[in-house]
């Protein structure tokens, strides 16, 4: 139990890491949260800082939540101290728990006062690893919506709601097999509604018209 105790700190820990904190403080000197829309996250970074330092940000916390899954989740080296029921052997089963608790980490990171990002990256590089295509389907979604809507929160609300719906096609309509099924969609489904929970203040833009948009010109963001 300690051992399990161990993985789930060590990996909030990981995903707590406020990459968009430090690499605004180095780069201008400033606390990203205070600029823009406020938010610790790799969108705020594009929009203040530049679309560079923004995307660095992005990779660097879809990096977090891979490392939590690859790395963190083999220090795990006792038997599960719980009947697993899943149909996930023990090893991807700590590997959920470890990316969900990445997720969290992120969201509410201890570095930063508990006020982080909305946990799309990191995210994203937690489940990659585990629903490669139906991430990578997602991917194509929120690239779509993002280029012709130019709203970066409706690609990243997008997405999300897409992944269990992607899950539940493939497996359900085109009869494709996906390992532990009935146990990841549930994973899937509480992450995207904590997606949507973290997106409220951008939902609420959305519907009066005020969000930021982006520009794929030279010129200035919207």
């Amino acid at each position: 139990m300690l051992n399990l105790i161990f993985v789930v700190i060590l990996s909030y820990l990981v995903g707590s890491i406020p990459t968009s904190i430090i690499i605004g403080k180095l780069v201008k000197g400033i606390d990203i949260r205070n600029y823009g829309s406020g938010n610790a996250g790799g969108t705020n970074v594009f929009r203040v800082i530049g679309w560079k330092w923004g995307l660095l940000t992005i990779i660097l916390d879809a990096l977090k939540g891979a490392i939590a899954v690859v790395v963190v989740a083999r220090m795990y080296l006792d038997n599960i101290p719980f009947n697993n029921v899943t149909p996930f052997d023990d090893f991807t089963l700590i590997q959920i728990i470890c990316g969900v608790a990445a997720v969290i980490g992120h969201i509410w990171t201890v570095f930063a006062g508990f006020k982080g990002g909305k946990g799309i990256a990191t995210a994203l590089g937690f489940l990659i690893t585990i629903i490669t295509v139906d991430m990578l389907l997602a991917i194509g979604i929120f690239l779509i919506v993002v280029y012709l809507s130019r709203y970066i929160s409706l690609g990243s609300l997008t997405a999300a709601i897409s992944v269990p719906i992607i899950l539940i096609v493939r497996e359900n309509v085109f009869g494709v097999h996906i390992p532990g099924y009935n146990t990841i969609l549930p994973f899937i489904i509480a992450l995207s509604l904590l997606v949507i929970f973290t997106h409220r203040k951008n939902i609420d833009r959305l519907l009066k018209g005020n969000e930021n948009q982006i520009s794929f010109s030279k010129n200035k963001k919207k």
